[in-house]
């Protein structure tokens, strides 16, 4: 069954194909007809009312630069694989808006998304609409075998809340669950590096234990949250740079290579290491982290 809404928690891990127990999952047609627009509740027409507003923070609040937008397939499947950085996952929505607004194909992304954003009433909503997905293998292969374009942050909620010594150092990319599904679908990688999302909220501390007691990944501590409360979720004007990668091929290796750890490892860390190597290119070219 595929993941349009759903109740129940998932056990976080550093990679989306790493879940602790089975999903309870809410079919499609129980979400409100509004959201009846496909099988897991992309609704185009609402998505493209949102996204002036999101044009203006790509354009105006980030200052997004986007090089090699044309590695994005024009047509067919693939795969997106990103560093993830930011309490709010801003990184996601300028990805995609990057595609939309660059690319000649002006195609639509759809995210994989931790299940804890899932579980907030409004923000759920907002997420299905747009059309993001439960962070799950079975949502990705499903999206691909539709030729759809899929994003996915390997690094995880953990990612979300480096300090600021770790800032730009990819951590490992789990187990290469993503890798696992490109290439049971035959999807090309697209790896993205992403620089300026790890400054929206600069983390100063993490408590673990109160995070555990909401049920959440994590609890940050921002120079702006808790102390602000909901302002806190207002991003600071960074200045971001992202980059889009050739992509690596899979559709020859074969579905059956994905039983295969050394060749899946291999893949994920040479993805990992294309980042980490763009990243670190990327970022002396920010006088500052805001300007």
């Amino acid at each position: 069954m595929l993941a349009a809404h759903w109740t129940g928690r998932v056990q976080e891990a550093d990679d989306f194909q790493a879940v602790a127990r089975p999903l309870q999952l809410v079919p499609p047609s129980s979400l409100p007809p509004a959201l009846r627009v496909d099988e897991l509740g992309f609704d185009l027409e609402y998505t493209e009312r949102v996204l002036p507003y999101l044009e203006w923070l790509y354009t105006s609040y980030f200052r997004v630069e986007t090089e090699g937008v044309g590695h994005v397939p024009g047509s067919g499947r693939g795969l997106l694989v990103a560093n993830h950085g930011g309490v709010v996952p801003w990184d996601g929505a300028m990805v995609r808006t990057a595609i939309r607004l660059e690319h000649p194909a002006r195609r639509h992304a759809r995210m994989l998304v931790l299940d804890w954003a899932f579980s907030v009433p409004f923000l759920s909503q907002f997420l299905t609409r747009t059309g993001n997905v439960l962070a799950h293998p079975d949502n990705a292969v499903h999206l691909l075998r539709q030729d759809e374009l899929v994003g996915v942050f390997p690094e995880g909620a953990k990612a979300a809340t480096k300090g600021i010594r770790q800032a730009y150092q990819v951590s490992r990319f789990g187990r290469g669950g993503f890798v696992q599904v490109a290439l049971r679908t035959g999807a090309p990688i697209v790896p993205v590096a992403v620089v300026g999302a790890e400054e929206t909220h600069p983390v100063l501390a993490d408590l673990g234990p109160l995070a555990r007691r909401f049920g959440l990944p994590t609890f940050p501590i921002t120079p702006t949250f808790p102390w602000l409360g909901p302002l806190g979720a207002i991003p600071l004007p960074s200045k971001w740079l992202i980059s889009f990668g050739e992509p690596i091929p899979t559709a020859g290796l074969g579905a059956e290579a994905a039983e295969d750890p050394s060749l899946v490892l291999e893949l994920a860390e040479r993805v990992r290491g294309w980042i980490q190597q763009e990243l670190v290119r990327l970022l002396p070219r920010r006088r500052t982290p805001f300007g």
